[in-house]
This record gives C-alpha cells, structure tokens and sequence, in this order.
C-alpha cells in the first residue's frame, strides 16, 4: 500500500492535522498495522516536498505548533493516477515455503512434516480470520476475505505439493 497516496486521498474530504490522519488511517486501513507518528511526518514531509501538499495553517499548541495540510492540485492528480493504476499481481514464483521445502529435500529432511505444519499454521490462521470476519464490519469482512482466499490457495498448493514431493525430491536431487 502506498501511505503516501492514502494519505493524499484522505485530504481530499479536507485540511487535517498529521494526528487527524494517522487516526483516520488507522480507522479506515490501519487494523492490522497503525502508522508510527513518525511515519506520518516523514510521509507528509516528502509530499509537501514534490509540491502534492501545502501547509494550510500553523497552530500553536501545548507542544509544538501543529501544521494543518491540504491537498494541492498536483496531489488530487497524483492520486487519480495512482488509483487507475492497475496493481501487479502478485506471482509468488519464489516463495519461502517452496525454499524450505526443496531444501528440506536436498538435506533429507522430511518435507511432508513442513507442509502438515505449514497446513495447521495456514488453518488456525483461517480460524482467526474468519472468527474476525464474523464480528467485523464491513471493511473487515472484505479485508478478512482477502487474506482467506490467499490462505486457501496456498492450502491448494500444500496439497498440490503433498501429493507430488516423490516426483519433486527426483527432479531437485539428480
């Protein structure tokens, strides 16, 4: 996820304070990882920077003064871009599971025993998930099912893998 462009995106409703959007971010995508403040102000920093944001006004506080910032033009044409830009798939083609399963090989061990536990990880991480699913709202459902179907599909290749590792153990020792 790019903080930067989310954090354009959430200027659009308006000016806010670094600490307005760091809560908004972590209302709205934050659940699982909360921005650090320090990453909100390094981010806001380098968008004001390229010109993306400006400092609407300065408020003196208790501590600091506090900036409040707006969105530029140029920072409501950079997330349009951004958002009409497909995301690559992710192809997974050299995944760590698949190391450690052909190292498992080539140093015979046994590589079932990493997929059966790789398996029950997968599983009581898909419990987790879906008891969240079942009290989160909307967002979460949707944020949840993401997460489950990538789960899913990586329990297709354990089994897929399971059921070929004579053949795979062959093609990675000759």
């Amino acid at each position: 996820m790019s903080i930067g462009h989310t954090l354009l995106g959430l200027l659009e409703s308006g000016p806010r304070h670094g600490y307005d959007l760091k809560r908004a971010f972590d209302e709205k995508f934050g659940h699982d990882r909360p921005l650090h403040y320090g990453q909100v102000y390094s981010t806001m920093s380098r968008l004001l920077r390229n010109g993306l944001v400006e400092v609407e006004a300065i408020e003196a506080g208790d501590g600091p003064d506090r900036k409040r910032y707006a969105i530029t033009e140029a920072g409501v044409t950079d997330v349009e871009q951004w958002l009409a830009t497909p995301e690559k798939p992710e192809p997974y083609l050299q995944s760590t599971l698949y190391t450690k399963v052909v190292l498992a090989l080539l140093t015979h061990r046994d590589a079932a025993d990493i997929l059966d536990t790789q398996r029950a990880e997968h599983l009581r991480g898909m419990r987790i998930l879906t008891d969240r699913k079942r009290t989160g709202d909307l967002a979460d459902q949707l944020i949840c099912d993401h997460a489950l179907f990538h789960l899913e599909a990586d329990l297709r290749w354990l089994e897929l893998t399971a059921a070929r590792l004579d053949k795979l153990r062959e093609a990675v020792t000759r």
